[in-house]
């Protein structure tokens, strides 16, 4: 009896990949017919049932001005590393120098892991090449790192891009995590506002051994967000 809610749950919170899904399977047929609809429909249930994977928790708060701050700051280091990237290919007095670089995270969401990741492998000079899950360890291979400074300088861009991104749609416990690590290092907080400091008042801190397997907060496994 108590089996129902729970797969009642994981269907609702997959229900971006189903519809992705149906539509991935309207464009083979490249046709939109009460037909394909129904087929499209049932093998997306078909697959995510029998192929399952823990569905990724969805954000529980944007902010649009972190969101704002985010997408301007990646199209400038986008296109600053282009340059200097550029150049270091052209620059015959200069020998490339790189390094396998690990940055310890401070969020343990799959989601925000992710977007790090991808933020960081899609500029110029700096590659995701392993991302240890367990212990929220991205290991990147940067170019252009000649000395120990520059080494920390590319392990500290990796932590405000993981800041920026938790700014912009990390979850609540994603933003109390990131605040406790900018507090260590003697930083202000990224979000301070009511409602942050409601939602920690009311989810106490956990264990990390007792983070659910996607990373997400032990209390949000029935899928619901706070607002």
């Amino acid at each position: 009896m108590s089996a129902a809610p729970v797969v009642k749950g994981s269907i609702w919170r997959q229900l971006p990949l189903l519809i992705w899904l149906v539509v991935l399977w309207l464009l083979l047929w490249d046709q939109v017919s009460v037909l394909s609809v129904v087929t499209g429909i049932v093998l997306a249930l078909l697959v995510t049932r029998v192929f399952y994977l823990p569905p990724v928790e969805l954000p529980d708060r944007v902010g649009p001005l972190g969101l704002v701050v985010f997408i301007a700051r990646f199209v400038y280091d986008l296109v600053r590393a282009s340059f200097e990237v550029a150049f270091i290919a052209v620059d015959p007095r200069r020998v490339p120098t790189s390094s396998i670089v690990a940055v310890q995270l401070s969020t343990k969401s799959d989601l925000s892991l992710t977007l790090t990741a991808l933020a960081i492998s899609l500029v110029p000079g700096s590659l995701v090449v392993e991302a240890d899950r367990q212990d929220d360890i991205l290991y990147l291979h940067v170019l252009g790192t000649e000395t120990p400074d520059d080494v920390e300088r590319a392990r500290a861009d990796v932590i405000r891009v993981e800041e920026r991104i938790v700014r912009a749609i990390g979850s609540r416990d994603d933003v109390r995590r990131v605040n406790a690590s900018r507090a260590a290092r003697s930083l202000p907080p990224i979000v301070s506002g009511r409602r942050q400091q409601a939602w920690e008042a009311r989810h106490p801190e956990v264990p990390l051994e007792e983070y659910t397997p996607s990373g997400a907060y032990p209390d949000s496994t029935d899928g619901s967000t706070q607002s």
